[in-house]
């Protein structure tokens, strides 16, 4: 008799919690031994509308979508894939897979969220350790107005480490013939430099040096080395904020020319490219092969795994990053540029409860290090890219979709 196993997540959403809920899903699609169900939920504002009909995989998840209410016996296994604070725990097993994370701190909420399943699975060791070492008192406010300890709210479930595998079908180097599209077309157009950084993040609120990807002082940093360049490279911004609307798209621009009035209105500046709306993931793997794109550039405050990291290291980009977080499982000082930096707190505008919470560290990277690596990377191309080309090997070959299914299974 096949076991039930019934999945929550946004599937249906353009997010990196929908192409983790994906990649989960595909896992485990073509088994034999168990009947899945599959409830889709929204995650923030982000748009619902990822799966094609015409995409077979694509047919098989929308296939199988059902509601609560459509769940009417308890599941042999329930599979949460949201932030803990989230979890349902209705099956007999219940599994709770989380980005988790960003910050050197888990909320309590988080802490009581995982508690309630019975296995926690986390992409990267950071994120594991992040969740095991913290620890909150428990208080019970007491009839005398005072409160009193009552216990520890901290990590009482196991928890895993299983990374985000990347579709190395997908995601690997391509020759030119395959890249060979009206969007490459309109790429090689659009930049007209030989020589470009590619960065892809959600540009997110904040004022300068707050934005959860850094991308504000990221820019400032590239403006600083290579204004009034002779010959500068440019910069492709693969960014939105909350959607991809007009108004979106003004408002990144808006934000790129903020930047820019640090400087002296006299100055030359290199170019910046925004590339602002959906792509299909064929057009990802063309964006990051494309032959004018030479580099991956982040400054991230912190991340819980990173995946466009590890999808543009597959792709055989060298990688330019902060030291820290989750994609240090996949990227080192050899064969990446790593940017040093020292934590430092959140800032207030930035607490979002219970998802950041006070007194959340997270990761600052030094500006000066950040242009250092910035113009070692255009200065020392070829020795920078044989590194990151034998980086992109092997985490092909470790990270792939493959492996993580058969580490799920």
């Amino acid at each position: 008799m096949k076991k039930s196993v019934v999945m929550c997540a946004p599937f249906n959403t353009r997010s990196g919690y929908g192409d983790h809920a994906r990649s989960f899903f595909y896992s485990i699609m073509d088994r034999d031994d168990i009947d899945i169900k599959c409830i889709d939920v929204k995650w923030g504002n982000t748009p619902r509308n990822h799966l094609n009909l015409d995409v077979p995989r694509h047919k098989r998840l929308l296939d199988v979508f059902v509601s609560f209410q459509d769940i009417n016996q308890q599941p042999d296994v329930y599979i949460d894939i949201r932030i803990p604070n989230e979890f349902a725990s209705p099956g007999k097993f219940n599994i709770g897979i989380t980005a988790g994370v960003e910050t050197d701190v888990v909320s309590p909420e988080f802490l009581s969220g995982c508690n309630t399943m019975n296995l926690i699975i986390v992409p990267s060791r950071f994120t594991a350790e992040t969740f095991s070492k913290c620890t909150y008192d428990q208080m019970q406010d007491m009839p005398d107005g005072k409160k009193e300890k009552t216990g520890d709210v901290k990590l009482e479930r196991p928890i895993k480490v299983l990374f985000e595998g990347v579709d190395t079908d997908i995601y690997r180097p391509l020759n030119g013939s395959e890249i060979k599209s009206d969007f490459t077309d309109e790429l090689t157009e659009l930049i007209k430099e030989d020589f470009a950084y590619l960065h892809i993040g959600q540009w997110t609120k904040g004022g300068y040096g707050e934005d959860r990807k850094n991308i504000s002082l990221m820019i400032k940093c590239f403006l600083q080395a290579f204004t009034n360049y002779l010959n500068p490279p440019a910069l492709v911004l693969k960014t939105s904020g909350a959607s991809f609307s007009v108004l979106d798209r003004k408002e990144i621009l808006d934000k790129i020319e903020a930047v820019k009035k640090n400087f002296s209105q006299t100055d030359s500046f290199p170019n910046i490219y925004l590339i602002h709306g959906d792509l299909t993931i064929k057009e990802m793997a063309m964006l990051y092969n494309n032959p004018k794109i030479k580099g991956f550039l982040i400054c991230t405050h912190g991340e819980g795994f990173g995946r466009p990291i590890l999808e543009a290291s597959c792709c055989g980009l060298p990688v330019i990053a902060s030291k820290w977080s989750g994609h240090m499982d996949f990227l080192n000082d050899k064969e990446s540029l790593l940017i040093n930096g020292t934590l430092g707190e959140v800032p207030k505008s930035m607490i979002w409860k219970p998802i950041i919470v006070e007194p959340s560290k997270w990761f600052n990277v030094n500006e000066a290090d950040v242009i250092r690596k910035i113009r070692i990377l255009y200065k020392k191309f070829r020795i920078i890219n044989k590194k990151g080309k034998r980086l992109g090997r092997t985490n092909h070959r470790k990270f792939s979709l493959l492996n993580m299914a058969k580490e799920f299974n």
